[in-house]
């Protein structure tokens, strides 16, 4: 029953996004255990959008141009500014970046403006049904996206960890956050495909 669907769910989660960047530099800047709240929140998130999707709002809020064009807008200009303070860090009086791991609520928050969720939660919600009432799709595909999200953030959060060890000076650390930004800043045009 849930094969197909979670065939496709591991195909669209696993692959880069904003969700995949952000925790695997945040596991590279701020450790594993540190990572946590962002991880969960970012788990708890997609699975309400999967939920929202497959309850069928978002083929509602796909049919509205208008308020798709908005959300678009916004999710493009969030995407890049938080590419543009992954590069430059916020500074403080003593000239050190002051830098802390997203907490919970803004892993949950981000994905209502990250656009690869609405789009896997989108494709999954409305070509992977198995004929259940919108409940049952709901809290089908929200599980589908918990459970397979949870594992892919694990795996990018530990292996943005382990390239800690090779970020042993300055140059190397502006170099990964470089890349890291530079990649968040190509997804944001995910939000116009």
């Amino acid at each position: 029953m849930f094969s197909p669907l979670i065939t496709f769910l591991i195909a669209g989660l696993i692959s880069p996004g904003p969700n995949v960047i952000m925790l695997t530099s945040s596991g590279a800047r701020f450790g594993v255990r540190a990572t946590w709240p962002h991880l969960l929140g970012v788990v708890i998130g997609t699975g309400v959008i999967g939920g929202v999707c497959g309850l069928g709002v978002g083929a509602v809020i796909a049919s509205q141009p208008q308020l798709r064009i908005v959300l678009q807008s916004v999710s493009f200009v969030w995407i890049l500014w938080m590419a543009y303070r992954l590069l430059y860090p916020k500074v403080a009086s003593d000239a050190r970046p002051v830098e802390r791991p997203w907490s919970f609520l803004q892993g949950v928050v981000f994905q209502w403006v990250n656009p690869k969720i609405w789009a896997v939660a989108l494709a999954a919600s409305s070509g992977y049904s198995i004929g259940l009432g919108p409940f049952g799709e709901a809290l089908r595909v929200a599980a589908g996206f918990i459970c397979i999200n949870f594992l892919v953030c694990v795996f990018w959060t530990y292996s943005g960890a382990l390239l800690s060890a090779l970020l042993n000076n300055e140059k190397r650390w502006f170099t990964f956050r470089a890349v890291m930004a530079g990649m968040l800043a190509v997804s944001a045009f995910m939000v116009f495909l």
